[in-house]
This record gives structure tokens, sequence and C-alpha cells, in this order.
């Protein structure tokens, strides 16, 4: 990364507001679960989904707490058939902690972590009408200074019998280790 001014400090990005970020325990599940719940338009998952991604996916999720309350998830997963790139499942921020960068914050503490440095794209789907979580995904591009592409991936029609919304395919990459910076 050639310019200084975006460097990313992970002590004060976690250090910020008397928010802790951390890796999710199993003991979590059940917050995350209820967070995910309380953040429409988000598909909702199973306890046990999210109990399994607090446990089996803790390393490339990220979990925000305040006073002991969970008050953001960020999951995610290595692509199976491509470990360079991390696919972001959902992002839930609390209502009363939005606008505030937390989602940023998740993100970056996950792309940070030594044992994510050799992944070099993000890949993510997010609804036309998502404003919200295109801002957070451009100004990430933005941040690791690299390229954005999008591309239809799942379509109301031919996926989801009318039933959801088309879901795009968000391709940032590739960028450089984070931790190396």
């Amino acid at each position: 990364m050639e310019s200084t001014e975006k460097c990313i400090d992970v002590e004060s990005i976690n250090s910020v507001n008397d928010i802790s970020i951390r890796t999710p325990e199993l003991t979590d599940g059940m917050a995350v679960n209820q967070l995910i719940s309380n953040c429409p338009p988000l598909d909702t998952n199973s306890a046990y989904c999210n109990f399994l991604q607090c446990l089996h996916f803790s390393d490339t999720c990220a979990l925000a707490e305040k006073n002991g309350q969970v008050i953001a998830f960020v999951s995610g997963y290595r692509v199976p058939s491509d470990s360079e790139t991390l696919f972001i499942w959902q992002v839930a921020v609390g209502e009363k902690t939005r606008g505030h960068g937390l989602a940023q914050r998740l993100l970056h503490h996950i792309v940070s972590r030594p044992a994510l440095s050799d992944i070099r794209y993000i890949h993510t789907t997010i609804s036309p009408g998502n404003n919200a979580s295109w801002a957070v995904f451009q100004r990430l591009a933005e941040q690791l200074q690299a390229k954005s592409e999008r591309t239809l991936l799942m379509s109301r029609e031919h996926h989801f019998n009318g039933e959801h919304d088309d879901e795009t395919l968000l391709a940032i990459g590739p960028f450089s280790s984070p931790a190396t910076r």
C-alpha cells in the first residue's frame, strides 16, 4: 500500500467507544441469533446455524460487544474452492449502533488477523436496494485500495421464484494483506 493516510490502525479501530471486538465463541450463538432477528431485512438463520458460525467459523467471523451486550456481528468463511477468498455472509449491526463505522471495524478486524494474511479477495452478495451495505463494502474496497466488480449471482425470478430480491455478487480484490501494512 503506497499511501499511509489509508493505513488501518487496528488497535484504534478496536478501542473506540468502549466497544470490544473479538472472535465469537460457542456461547455467543443465541445472542447472535437475537441480533440478526432484530436486523431486518437480514435473513434469519436457525439458532443452531449461528452456534455453528460461532464455533466452526470463528476465525472468519467477528463480534462486537458493549457492556456485555452483543451489538454487531459479521459472519464469513473461506470459499472452499478458493482459499484466498473470504466470503462475507452477513453483517448485522444493532439499530442503536448504526452509522458509526462499526461494520468497517468488524471487517477490518477479520482481514487483519494473522491467520487470514493470505486472503486477497473478499466476496459478498448484496441486494440492489441495500444502499447501506453497498456503501460499507465500497468504502472497504477503497480502504484496501482494491478494485471491485459487481455481477448478478442469483436472480429474483430464476433462483428465488420471485420471493427474494436479486443478490449481486460484489468481488473486491486483489489486495495486499492488511496485517503487512
